[in-house]
């Protein structure tokens, strides 16, 4: 996070749009126009969102100015406000601290999705925001960081990647979410300052615990491979040792002598006995 010197005339500022991806782009170029931090969001439902910077007088009155026209001109911009040199009983009470930030990023820990690019898309209705969630995946190569609601039906899919991917993502989404419901809002930022970073939501799987990474869980379904077939040894047989007598032993050649001629096999159990000769 970057680190800014707030001197003790400093102030803060609010601007609150009507939607989500709104804010991030208020916050964004509030971030962008003047050395400010940015605390944070509030959400207050049916569609309103706030968001609140802190820093020297002069450099919050220019981003609130800035992050207002921004917010106007998309038709979003619902209220602003400047409270110069705020009491200490007010930052207690409101989540407007300068160290609410840093607690908050260092109980959620490093993503994994930081320093890419970020889409969003806004519908009214949960449904049409998943499909346009889905057909931003299959689309491009993005990942779907996390989802945000903000009351009055407004869902949020939030989407990183490179621009480029992330800008075919987004178009892609936007005619799947009209097919199924109603777009709202649209937002890419191409490059994202490290405070706007902190605060955006992140879904717990794509935050890393102690250095520890886990791949995407494979949903497709498992090929089945046969298994072997094992062996199995036979019992050896017992030799049992046949004595023949002389009338015996003439009958046995004969019957070899006539097998031989009609090329029969021999079976199993007849032996050639060996004779006294040999």
């Amino acid at each position: 996070m970057r680190k800014k010197h707030i001197s003790p005339d400093s102030a803060l500022g609010l601007v609150s749009t009507l939607s989500f991806p709104a804010i991030v782009g208020t916050a964004d170029m509030m971030l962008k126009s003047a050395e400010v931090i940015l605390v944070g969001y509030e959400k207050i439902g049916s569609g309103h969102c706030t968001a609140i910077v802190r820093g020297n007088i002069a450099d919050v009155r220019l981003a609130v100015e800035e992050g207002a026209k921004m917010a106007a001109q998309i038709g979003q911009l619902h209220t602003k406000l400047v409270i110069p040199r705020p009491m200490p009983n007010l930052e207690v009470v409101f989540p407007i601290g300068s160290r609410l930030i840093e607690l908050a990023q260092q109980q959620r820990g490093y993503s994994r999705l930081s320093n890419r690019s970020i889409g969003l898309i806004e519908t009214r209705g949960f449904p049409a925001m998943v499909g346009a969630a889905d057909m931003m995946l299959k689309s491009a190569d993005v990942q779907l960081a996390s989802y945000e609601t903000i009351g009055s039906g407004l869902c949020t899919a939030i989407i990183r990647g490179t621009v480029a991917n992330v800008a075919v993502a987004i178009e892609a989404g936007m005619a799947e979410a009209e097919r199924i419901g109603e777009l709202n809002s649209v937002m890419i930022i191409p490059r994202l300052l490290e405070d706007l970073e902190h605060t955006l939501p992140v879904a717990n799987y794509w935050l890393d615990e102690q250095d520890k990474q886990q791949p995407l869980p494979n949903f497709a379904k498992k090929q089945r491979t046969p298994s072997r077939r094992k062996l199995v040894a036979l019992p050896e047989l017992e030799k049992v040792p046949v004595n023949f007598n002389n009338s015996s032993k003439v009958e046995l050649k004969a019957e070899l002598e006539n097998r031989k001629q009609e090329k029969k096999p021999l079976p199993m159990e007849i032996i050639e006995p060996q004779t006294e000769d040999d």
